[in-house]
C-alpha cells in the first residue's frame, strides 16, 4: 500500500508521515526531495531550475524508484511531499495509479494563519521560501486533483494519522508515549527535516 501525504509546508506532512511509521510496522518513509537534490547537485548551473520539482528527471526518477520499491516490498510505503501542480502529480501518481497501484492520497490543508503560526514555531518567518509558498499550496491543494483534503486546523498529528489510517483501514499500533515523549519525538523529526537550501 501506498500513502502519500501532501501539503502546505507546514501543514504537518513529515510529522504525520512519521507518526504513522511509528505505528504501522513493516512501513517505510519515502523522500521524493532526495532526487531534487541529487539532481540539482549533478546537473551543469545552466539547467539547474529553482524548484527541481520542474526537472523532468525529479518526476520520471520518482516514479520509477516508488514503483519499484512498490513491486518489491511487502510493507506500506509512506511517501510526505508536497506536489501542487496537478500536471506534475500526474506525472507520477497518475502514473503509477494507470499501472494499476493504488495510491492513497491525502492532502493535509489548513488556513494561512494556522501555516504561518506552524511554521513560526519551527524557527521561520514570515518571508521564508515555505511561507511564501502557502498562497499557491493553498489555491493548488484545493483542485479536484488533489482529493481527499482533510482539514487540520484543530486536529492533533496523532488525530490526522489516525483519520488517514482509518480512511486506508489500516490498525494502528497503541502509542505507550506519554505527552513529553511526544514532544521530544516531534522535535527530532523536525530538527532531522532542516533544509538548509532555500
Amino acid at each position: 500500500m501506498i500513502i502519500w501525504v501532501n501539503g502546505a509546508f507546514g501543514a504537518g506532512k513529515t510529522q504525520t508521515a512519521h507518526e504513522l511509521h511509528r505505528r504501522i510496522p513493516n512501513s517505510y518513509i519515502y523522500d521524493p526531495e532526495n532526487a531534487g537534490y541529487f539532481i540539482r547537485k549533478n546537473v551543469p548551473a545552466s539547467m539547474a531550475k529553482s524548484d527541481f520539482q520542474d526537472h523532468k528527471a525529479w518526476r520520471d526518477t520518482n516514479y520509477g524508484m516508488i514503483k519499484y520499491i512498490h513491486e518489491e516490498y511487502d510493507g506500506t510505503l509512506i511517501i510526505p511531499m508536497t506536489i501542487v501542480n496537478p500536471e506534475y502529480f500526474d506525472d507520477i501518481v497518475g502514473r503509477l495509479r494507470r499501472d494499476g497501484i493504488a495510491v492513497h492520497h491525502f492532502a493535509l490543508c489548513a488556513a494561512r494563519e494556522t501555516l504561518l503560526k506552524r511554521l513560526r514555531s519551527r524557527g521561520e518567518n514570515g518571508r521564508s521560501w515555505a511561507a511564501r509558498q502557502i498562497d499557491r499550496c493553498i489555491e493548488g491543494l484545493s483542485l479536484p486533483a488533489f482529493e481527499r483534503q482533510l482539514q487540520t486546523d484543530d486536529m492533533t498529528i496523532s488525530e490526522v494519522a489516525e483519520t488517514i489510517a482509518a480512511a486506508v483501514n489500516i490498525p494502528l499500533l497503541p502509542d505507550p508515549r506519554g505527552s513529553l515523549r511526544k514532544k521530544y519525538d516531534r522535535i527530532m523529526t523536525q530538527i532531522k527535516h532542516i533544509r538548509f537550501l532555500n
